[in-house]
């Protein structure tokens, strides 16, 4: 198995045997419920597909609850295939932090990052501003500068960058390392900050 579906829990710091003070993000990861078993004859690929999150029955739709329903588990919010796993399970069974991650290993989380809604060119590209305040400008100090060209090619090149919508994507951080396993509460402590708000689902891989 390469990765596992989890939820992030909050920031906290441990002191390590050298006195070190490590942030680290706090991560409730599992059990996570085999949901699909993908093999090479009938799918091309070999894949587990996990599924974690209680979810109210009201808001699944019948064919989700259908395929739930045949793993023989509950409804769940968050749903997410695994290729090359290495475990052997079968429909329905259940995956732990402990079966998939050791202490000091390296591992990759992906997230949605936090949307922080309309900014400018300063706070989402960090430009530097016009200038100062001086020679008679006025209100110019966050502003983008000149956007066009000369004549050739005469317009504004796509994908400059401007103002405009910042966070809320899917985010990749990787070389991050596992500092503590707590199996007993299926919790993670992953050195670092990872994507994401309190609360919001976090697939980690290795």
């Amino acid at each position: 198995m390469n990765g596992i579906i989890g939820k992030k829990v909050g920031m906290t710091s441990i002191f390590t045997e050298d006195g070190k003070n490590l942030a680290c993000t706090v991560v409730e990861a599992g059990p996570c419920v085999v949901t699909q078993v993908r093999n090479g004859d009938a799918d091309g690929y070999n894949a587990l597909q996990l599924a974690y999150g209680e979810a109210k029955v009201k808001n699944t739709s019948k064919p989700l609850k259908g395929h739930f329903d045949k793993a023989g588990t509950s409804p769940k919010r968050k749903v997410v295939e695994f290729r090359n796993c290495d475990l052997e399970k079968a429909l329905g069974d259940t995956i732990t932090a402990e079966e998939v991650f050791e202490e000091g290993d390296n591992v990759s989380v992906i997230g949605i990052s936090k949307g922080k809604g309309f900014q400018g060119v300063v706070k989402r590209h960090g430009f530097g501003g016009v200038g100062q305040a001086t020679h008679g400008q006025h209100n110019r100090l966050r502003a983008p500068g000149a956007i066009g060209a000369c004549s050739y090619p005469a317009k504004v090149v796509k994908g400059l960058k401007m103002a405009g919508q910042m966070g809320n994507k899917r985010v990749k951080v990787s070389n991050l390392k596992i500092v503590k396993i707590f199996p007993d509460k299926n919790l993670i402590l992953v050195k670092g900050a990872i994507p994401g708000h309190k609360g919001s689902f976090v697939v980690i891989e290795k």
